[in-house]
């Protein structure tokens, strides 16, 4: 009678906080979205170009869901359930698309995109950047101009307060290299990003994934809350236990790009049943639709029909093991649901919704809704750039690589004297060292800037969180303060080590001069990898470009054939050697070692000229690039 009472007790506690919970996420009244998908497929090529002759990767599929309910895309790897799924929310190109996608009876438009929240399987998160700065720079960058920033504060406050996070709010998200919040936390932070808009249709691509049973039923718990407060979710799946099926409204269960059944999920074994494959054991609802799915029969009722099929068609296509094939099994759920319950399911979306026209034009309002000015976003964008990025520039494994080497060039041209011909010859070396030290190691560490950024800028991009030119303007300046610290350290221990001019002027120059081919060698590194977004292809083609830059710097060689005498003038090496050297000698000597020292003019022109050449065409490259939202 105590364990009763107890149990009671225990049912009504999680009773009451299920409710507060759902009345958590019901703060906000929410534009109803009704989502109706007819006959839609979708084909690619083989090397990811769609066209009307391409693979079919979905094929006819058609269904619907509405507000307050919880739609599951489930299905084997490689059906097409994340296909379909960016299909529906906009995210495909639409060339390679068929049938019609509507958003409260009206097409796809750029309105849609400030109502829709997209998770992606993956969570795209920055790993130094604690929960609370996460959501709050979301919040601030994607909610309405016309809230102000406290107010969009305090709605990164109450998400962390609806998603249970308010334990770790101030811990770091983490990565590979980072210690930080638990994957059922990074999902829940990955979900906050996207409900922090309160979003009229929510996507969410595998959301367990990865997940242990009781975190992956409390994330499907907190999907329907969502839903029960106005929301409609659409959400793939690979294999719910059997707690996760049940909570879902309507299954779309897919097969090879087709489409198996569509309906409630609570309806789906009886619906199977109907066409004689039931299951022959006790076994996870989930389970069994996937072997159907998979063509695997196995511990499941055969029908009649497909018996005959097998029997008439008498072959290796036909059978295996002495059971109906994978692809028979296939084509029967095909034939069957198009015979039974298509016709009678597209009939149901053909019947006008029950919305004002006022709804209706709201969707189709092409205006794009942007949730801060430019300058906004930049500012923005530039704090969340000085603050993920700064525990990179500043790791001690960095500092003590660029210590190390300004203590060793120290100590090897100790107090070095330029009065010599010869002395004067091994502080020429010295300088051309610097040039080429600090047109080497920026090159090599932009590259990997906009390949490693590519999945958080797509992300967001196709979330219209912000235009392209303040993000690139922002990484571009975000970047200039970080990148100056370690040079000024490196200057102060060769310079007066290996015994430089002893000056002020000569002092802050060569720093100005080292700057500027940091920023201009940045700036080929940067084009290179936003051009190929390939490490591997962007790290060859840097290697081949700087070792060619550092040859023709005019210390190798100094009398380089005509032909090709061209490519100095294009290495950022020889322009910062030949600074170096007027700063140092410009009143001893107009040659050093067959360079001739001039006033300096053409030389900082031209890595200007670099400086924003290489940028502009690292920007025209992303922009080609055509990420998704752009």
């Amino acid at each position: 009678m105590e364990m009763k009472c107890l149990f009671g007790c225990w049912r009504a506690a999680e009773d009451i906080e299920a409710r507060s919970v759902r009345n958590k996420f019901q703060t906000e009244p929410t534009l109803p979205l009704y989502l109706k998908f007819k006959e839609v497929s979708y084909k690619v090529l083989s090397n990811g170009v769609t066209s009307s002759e391409g693979k079919d990767i979905i094929n006819g599929i058609s269904g619907s869901v509405s507000p307050g309910e919880v739609l599951a895309l489930m299905g084997p790897s490689g059906s097409g359930k994340t296909t379909l799924l960016n299909l529906l929310g906009g995210r495909l190109n639409p060339a390679g698309q068929g049938g019609s996608v509507t958003y409260n009876d009206q097409p796809y438009s750029k309105f849609l995109k400030s109502r829709i929240g997209f998770v992606t399987q993956d969570d795209v998160l920055f790993p130094h950047l604690t929960v609370k700065e996460t959501l709050t720079y979301s919040a601030r960058l994607r909610l309405s101009k016309t809230m102000t920033k406290q107010e969009k504060e305090k709605r990164a406050s109450d998400v962390i307060y609806e998603l249970g996070l308010e334990r770790c709010q101030d811990t770091m998200i983490g990565g590979p290299f980072v210690r930080g919040v638990s994957g059922g936390e990074r999902k829940r932070v990955s979900i906050g990003n996207e409900i922090i808009i309160n979003p009229s249709l929510l996507f969410l691509d595998e959301p367990t994934s990865g997940l242990d049973s009781t975190t992956a039923l409390r994330i499907v718990h907190m999907l329907h809350d969502i839903a029960e407060s106005g929301k409609t979710v659409i959400t793939t799946i690979h294999q719910p236990s059997s707690r996760l099926f049940h909570k879902f409204d309507k299954l779309v269960l897919l097969g090879k790009g087709s489409l198996l059944y569509f309906g409630r999920a609570s309806e789906a074994l009886a619906y199977f049943g109907s066409i004689g494959c039931s299951p022959l054991i006790a076994m996870n609802p989930a389970e069994f639709l996937l072997d159907l799915a998979n063509g695997n029969i196995n511990d499941v009722s055969v029908p009649s029909e497909l018996e005959d099929k097998v029997q008439m068609g008498n072959s290796e296509r036909h059978m295996k093991d002495g059971k109906p094939s994978p692809a028979v099994v296939h084509e029967y759920l095909v034939e069957a649901y198009e015979t039974r319950v298509a016709s009678k399911e597209k009939k149901k979306l053909s019947i006008p919704l029950p919305i004002d026209e006022e709804l209706k034009l709201k969707v189709a309002c092409p205006k794009r809704e942007w949730g801060a000015s430019w300058w906004e976003q930049y500012t923005i964008l530039f704090r969340r750039g000085l603050k993920e990025r700064r525990h990179d520039y500043f790791s001690w494994l960095r500092i003590t690589q660029v210590l190390a080497t300004a203590i060793i060039l120290g100590l090897l041209w100790w107090q070095s004297d330029c009065k010599s011909p010869k002395g004067l010859q091994d502080q020429a070396g010295l300088l051309f060292f610097i040039a080429v030290f600090w047109g080497f190691f920026p090159v090599f560490t932009a590259i990997f800037t906009f390949p490693q950024e590519r999945a958080m800028l797509a992300k967001e991009r196709a979330a219209d969180m912000y235009r392209l030119s303040a993000y690139f303007l922002a990484r571009m300046t975000s970047d200039l303060p970080l990148d100056l610290m370690l040079p000024v350290l490196f200057v102060l221990v060769v310079y007066f080590m290996a015994g430089l001019r002893i000056s002020a002027s000569p002092f802050f120059l060569t720093l100005v001069i080292v700057f500027l081919c940091i920023v201009a060698a940045q700036g080929l590194g940067l084009a290179i990898g936003a051009t190929l977004m390939d490490l591997k292809k962007a790290t060859t083609l840097a290697s081949v470009t700087v070792m060619t830059f550092m040859l023709a710097g005019g210390y190798f060689v100094q009398r380089v054939p005509i032909f090709i005498s061209w490519i100095r003038y294009l290495s950022f090496n020889y322009h910062t050697y030949k600074l170096l050297l007027k700063v140092q000698y410009q009143n001893i000597t107009p040659v050093v070692n067959g360079v001739e020292i001039d006033n300096g003019t053409k030389e900082v022109a031209a890595l200007v000229a670099m400086v924003f050449g290489y940028r502009l065409l690292a920007y025209l490259s992303l922009r080609r690039m055509k990420l998704s939202g752009q």
